[in-house]
């Protein structure tokens, strides 16, 4: 398994608003993000006048992991992560690199693929010390409440 060293994050005991209310705010980002996907892949099977619709489960892959990594690596989070207030940062304390958005996106996108993976992680969500999903802790990854500026 995974042995990140975490020292790079706000720790959990000393700083805890960076990790309070952090699973809530994940979940409705998931569902904005999912919704925002949801619209792009309708425009893009009226854009290709139904082509995108025939192969709509392949759309959504596509556009869902085009979206997430473009997000990821521009601002390390999603349109919806940045509604919440929340981000993704690396084991280190620091946003993502694109290659570290590529891998989260990856391997977030097979573990949503599996439903016992996804209790896992909000298990470990809601009771791990840094509030790491199972993608999160393969990749020595979390998300904190975005910082001040």
């Amino acid at each position: 398994m995974p042995d990140f060293d975490l020292s790079g994050l706000p720790d959990p005991d000393i700083d805890p608003q960076f990790y309070d209310g952090v699973a809530f705010k994940r979940l409705l980002a998931w569902f904005i993000d999912l919704f925002v996907i949801l619209l792009l892949a309708l425009g893009a099977s009226i854009a290709t006048i139904g082509i995108a619709a025939i192969f709509f489960p392949l759309t959504l892959l596509i556009i869902n992991l085009l979206y997430r990594i473009y997000f990821l690596r521009a601002r390390s989070a999603t349109p919806g992560m940045m509604i919440t207030g929340i981000e993704i940062r690396n084991n280190l304390g620091n946003r993502l690199s694109p290659d570290e958005a590529l891998w989260h996106t990856i391997v977030f996108t097979l573990a949503m693929i599996f439903f016992f993976v996804q209790l896992l992680s909000i298990a470990m969500m809601l009771f791990s010390r840094h509030g790491q999903g199972v993608h999160d802790y393969l990749r020595g990854t979390t998300a904190i409440n975005r910082p001040l500026p």
